[in-house]
């Protein structure tokens, strides 16, 4: 089991900025998948930002021109840059990793951090 350590959560007034990272402990063959997921209290989870198979970055219309998606391949880390935070970003921030270790599949969620942009 990929177990991923996420940080950088917390309160912000509107306007401000926070940064998410997460990390994902082990080695492994093959990293396929990084992004960041959020889910406000009674809506679906949605996804933020994340990486394509290519290598590209991908953004949910919202947050376009406000969150940075970022990460290094050697440390296995994916950090979320976000600025100009809007009450309408509060939400339980998930980041989420797959790839292939020691042979097998996965697919790993980390714990969730509480982001809550309020004045």
């Amino acid at each position: 089991q990929v177990q991923l350590v996420e940080s950088g959560g917390g309160l912000v007034q509107p306007g401000g900025s926070l940064r998410l990272s997460c990390a994902a402990n082990g080695r492994f063959s093959i990293i396929n998948a990084m992004g960041w997921y959020r889910q406000a209290p009674g809506k679906q989870r949605e996804l933020v930002a994340a990486f394509t198979s290519g290598g590209s970055t991908m953004y949910a219309d919202s947050v376009k021109g406000r969150f940075t998606i970022s990460r290094d391949m050697s440390k296995v880390t994916v950090d979320l840059q976000m600025n100009s935070l809007k009450p309408e970003d509060t939400a339980v921030y998930y980041c989420n990793i797959g790839g292939i270790h020691v042979g097998q599949s996965f697919d790993s969620w980390g714990q969730g951090t509480q982001v809550t942009v309020s004045s």
